[in-house]
């Protein structure tokens, strides 16, 4: 699942030891669940639909639905927004957060059209989200959340937008205007020893997005490509490699060992070789600036054990596009929300993040998420 990275990266610290709340989820989380989504998706859908809360109407006319990628959009005042959101601060079960708040007014692009996601917290593969969008350098910066450093794309409803032509004036100067309602919205019931819990638009997607979208959805990938987020090749390679991964999937399932094709491994080829003892570690100190070589995936994959991991952190098929890359060293990271529990996990051995290294989502159905993978020091060397 893309996601995996990071969501493994606080199971282990430096000394091994494994953190409890991540102790039952190193193997909950599978790559190749596409079989059993399918299988299963009537009755997730239908249990899903039935816990979460029903979902608020838009105040705000949609005039701008049918967005495409490269459209140009103001986001629409604080007052317009908090006309559409419920005493949750949601639309359609999607938080409007106080990290979005500095976009009020500004001009932004449209990145990708987020029409799917996919699930990092229960791996059951790609969901349907309608009318929303990414917008170009929207991410957010975790001030309200614990400082956590994850840098997910924000989602924006079409209702928190609207659509100018480029030669359109001005509306305003950019306001950051407070919504008393966000702030309290951004916690849930603090943990067992009273440590905050958090909610924000990644914990909060399966509710926003409750309906899956199995492999053989077709309309999926004409949309990837007429709303502009992928070209035709790009939109029928994902297809493609869905298949392989269901087959893949079937083939172990239900054929002995020594008819599997590549050990039965989804489309990446991504194998653990340690198969004793603990996984290696390796401290750089690398610091913002810094050019570093993603190492082979060769080199990676004798640092994993046979669940992909290394210290608890995934290594997934996704990052192993970027084997033999050189990237900037964007940041070092030491705090990250649990999209399950919604606790702040505090990092004993940082992890680092890469300029320009995002999940592209070519395994994964072109899923327009566009996660920003963690990466250890091992698997990188100074250039």
């Amino acid at each position: 699942m893309p996601g995996r990275n990071r969501h493994e990266s606080a199971q282990f610290d430096d000394t091994g030891q494994t953190t409890s709340i991540w102790a039952s989820r190193t193997k909950r989380v599978q790559d190749r669940a596409s079989a059993a989504v399918e299988s299963s998706e009537s009755r997730r859908q239908t249990d899903r639909q039935r816990e979460a809360p029903e979902m608020t109407p838009s105040v705000t006319p949609r005039t701008t639905v049918g967005l495409r990628v490269g459209d140009l959009v103001e986001v629409r005042s604080a007052d317009e927004i908090a006309a559409t959101l419920d005493a949750r601060g949601e639309l359609d079960n999607l938080p409007f957060m106080p990290e979005m708040l500095r976009f009020c007014g500004r001009r932004l692009t449209v990145h990708k059209v987020a029409h799917k996601l996919c699930d990092t917290i229960d791996g059951s593969g790609i969901h349907r989200m309608e009318n929303a969008v990414h917008l170009t350098d929207s991410r957010c910066d975790g001030s309200a959340h614990g400082g956590c450093q994850t840098a997910c794309s924000l989602y924006w409803k079409e209702a928190w937008l609207k659509r100018i032509e480029r030669d359109h004036p001005p509306s305003g100067s950019p306001t950051s205007t407070d919504l008393p309602l966000l702030e309290p919205n951004t916690r849930r019931v603090p943990g067992p020893d009273g440590e905050p819990r958090y909610r924000c638009q990644a914990t909060e997607l399966m509710r926003a997005a409750p309906t899956c979208l199995p492999t053989r959805n077709m309309g999926q990938y004409v949309t990837d490509v007429r709303t502009g987020n992928v070209g035709a090749f790009r939109s029928f390679a994902a297809l493609l490699v869905g298949m392989f991964n269901r087959v893949q999937d079937v083939t172990t399932r239900l054929l002995p060992r020594e008819l599997w094709f590549r050990e039965g491994l989804p489309w990446g080829f991504v194998k653990g070789q340690v198969t004793a003892g603990r996984t290696p570690t390796e401290h750089l100190d690398l610091q913002p600036g810094e050019l570093v070589r993603i190492k082979t995936k060769r080199l990676i994959m004798a640092t994993l054990d046979k669940n992909r991991l290394n210290r608890g952190m995934g290594f997934e098929e996704e990052m192993a596009r970027y084997c033999g890359r050189t990237a900037r060293v964007q940041a070092r990271v030491t705090r990250c929300l649990d999209e399950k529990t919604g606790e702040l996990l505090i990092m004993q051995n940082p992890c680092i993040v890469l300029e320009g290294i995002v999940c592209a989502g070519a395994y994964h159905a072109s899923c327009p998420r566009e996660f920003v993978p963690f990466w250890r020091e091992i698997w990188l060397e100074r250039v």
